[in-house]
């Protein structure tokens, strides 16, 4: 898609800067990363304030992810042209200005307005880290260690997030979920501007408004449709929506493939390791996030637990993430990419099968060790990143950085829709009935009534469910990554 030019920083003198830049990066992240999480925590809050139906709790989760992933392709090729450090830069700037908006956001709608916001300057600030990592660490090696250290980032993020939440919220309203952002932002910008070098390309890919349109609107069809069949079953105008959404993604893809130089190098999905980290990253991101989404409401509505409480129960995940994570390159250089890749996705999925076959009500001990599987299990996405970003050639950098992140959003999203919805349907199924709406659209609307005991209990099997469904997805995955990477494979046979 481009060509590089960068600021001179080269792998054979390593410098204090290249290092301190990735620390920028990593921080980044793990603040783009906690606002994905951090609502799960503050959502019963949410709930309990706004009270919003349950498209709209889903919406209030989702709209993040969807505008950021949507944005991603167009966004990231705008970056190449205008510069990497300015977009992250402004993207900090976005983010920071959106969550102060909170203060004024009083409805359902308005948050997801909100959330919307939040996915814009997301869509700036992720795939520059990437790109820049890349200008910063061009040795293959090198550059695997620190995608390991970006990817227990995430994963520390992820975890970090509900906690952080819940101490918010034991001292201030669900506002503080939002407003937390605004500090950091401000110390993001000033640390950006002084340790990131700037680094754009010589001949930026195309802005395609089409392209646009057609990328943005499938995912935003597809998601919506996903959410609605799983709230009022199949219906016709459903299926037209979901029909129309996938049309538009196979457009937006026939078109970047037929351009001499594409918003996205498309072209990538020919390779077979290529291919490999991008469902590596679906995969375990969207189960994260049902984990996460489901997780956090059984502590807090079915356990009863305090919103610290509840989020300090969910740091297994970020310790394993911290201890898998930094260590995966060099245990694949010992064993192979692909032993590393598979076990990862294994591991994850043994985690969620604990879920599925707990005895009711499930004892918390196995759900821990549910989560410390899904953050062990993520050390699989540092060397999934390292393949994607080693195997695309340097002037389809962009492009790469913006499918790896388009792959993490994207799994978040399936898995909060489909997950979430597929609970959805396990716990109305459950409910007596002629119970009110209030209890078929959330567990929250139960607590205190003559319901609370039958509607928790078909909460903890709608959570086992999950569990379920996750493990059987994992599996899969982990079963087509064996078939696709090849069993010699290393990091440095994978650097384009």
């Amino acid at each position: 898609m481009t060509t590089e030019t960068t600021a001179p920083i080269t792998a054979t003198a390593p410098s204090p800067r290249r290092w301190a830049g990735l620390a920028v990066l990593a921080a980044s992240l793990l603040v783009v990363v906690m606002d994905m999480t951090v609502l799960n925590v503050a959502l019963p809050d949410l709930i309990a304030d706004l009270k919003p139906g349950a498209v709209s709790q889903l919406w209030i989760v989702d709209a993040y992810p969807v505008v950021l992933a949507g944005l991603l392709v167009p966004v990231s090729s705008l970056a190449d042209r205008w510069g990497r450090r300015r977009m992250l830069l402004s993207g900090f700037t976005v983010f920071g200005v959106a969550s102060s908006l909170v203060l004024l956001a009083d409805s359902p709608a308005q948050v997801i307005a909100l959330r919307a916001a939040l996915g814009v300057g997301g869509a700036m600030i992720m795939p520059t880290t990437l790109s820049l990592i890349r200008t910063l660490f061009p040795d293959p090696v090198e550059r695997a260690t620190a995608l390991g250290i970006w990817a227990a980032t995430a994963s520390l993020g992820s975890a970090l997030g509900p906690i952080l939440g819940g101490a918010l919220l034991e001292m201030f309203s669900w506002h503080s979920a939002f407003l937390v952002n605004v500090p950091l932002m401000v110390v993001a910008v000033i640390a950006g501007l002084v340790l990131l070098p700037e680094s754009r390309s010589a001949r930026p890919g195309r802005l395609d408004a089409l392209g646009v349109a057609l990328s943005v609107g499938g995912m935003v069809a597809i998601v919506y449709a996903i959410k609605q069949l799983g709230k009022d079953g199949v219906e016709v105008l459903t299926l037209g929506i979901l029909a129309a959404g996938l049309a538009a993604l196979a457009a937006f893809a026939y078109r970047c493939l037929t351009q001499p130089e594409p918003m996205l190098a498309v072209d990538l999905f020919q390779n077979r390791v290529f291919r490999s980290g991008v469902i590596t990253a679906v995969a375990h991101s969207g189960v994260t996030m049902a984990l996460l989404l489901v997780g956090s409401q059984w502590l807090q509505l079915v356990q009863g637990w305090s919103p610290l409480k509840a989020g300090a129960a969910l740091l297994p995940m970020a310790l394993g993430g911290m201890i898998g994570s930094p260590f995966a390159p060099a245990v694949a250089a010992r064993i192979g990419v692909r032993t590393v890749l598979v076990t990862g996705l294994l591991t994850t999925a043994t985690g969620l099968a604990v879920i599925a076959v707990l005895p009711h009500p499930m004892p918390y001990p196995g759900i821990a060790f549910a989560l410390l599987c899904n953050g062990l299990g993520g050390a699989a996405l540092g060397v999934g990143s390292a393949l994607m970003m080693g195997s695309a050639p340097a002037h389809q950098a962009g492009s790469a950085a913006a499918i790896e992140e388009m792959s993490f959003e994207v799994g978040a999203v399936l898995g909060v829709s489909v997950l979430g919805s597929l609970a959805g349907i396990v716990y109305r199924g459950g409910l007596p009935d002629g119970v009110d709406d209030a209890v078929s659209e959330s567990v929250a609307g139960a607590l205190g009534t003559a319901t609370e005991k039958a509607a928790t209990a078909s909460f903890v099997d709608a959570f086992a469910m999950v569990g379920l469904a996750g493990a059987v997805a994992v599996v899969l995955t982990a079963a087509v990554v064996w078939w696709w990477v090849p069993g010699d494979l290393d990091l440095a046979d994978a650097h384009h």
